[in-house]
């Protein structure tokens, strides 16, 4: 059995256990996408990380 690190998507924590030691709430895998050079939608992801940073006053 190999141990993955997890991520809580509500206080961003990190852990390996099952539930998050700060809110309890349950952590998701971190695990990326695997690169293609023949991405169909990385202009799509590109344009709405740019909307991300744009709302967040980054950009």
């Amino acid at each position: 059995m190999s141990i993955h690190i997890l991520k809580c998507q509500k206080c961003g924590t990190y852990t390996i256990r099952d539930k998050c030691q700060k809110c309890g709430e349950t952590p998701v895998p971190q695990i990326p996408a695997k690169y293609s050079p023949e991405d169909q939608y990385g202009k799509y992801r590109r344009e709405a990380k740019k909307e991300q940073l744009k709302e967040k006053g980054l950009l």
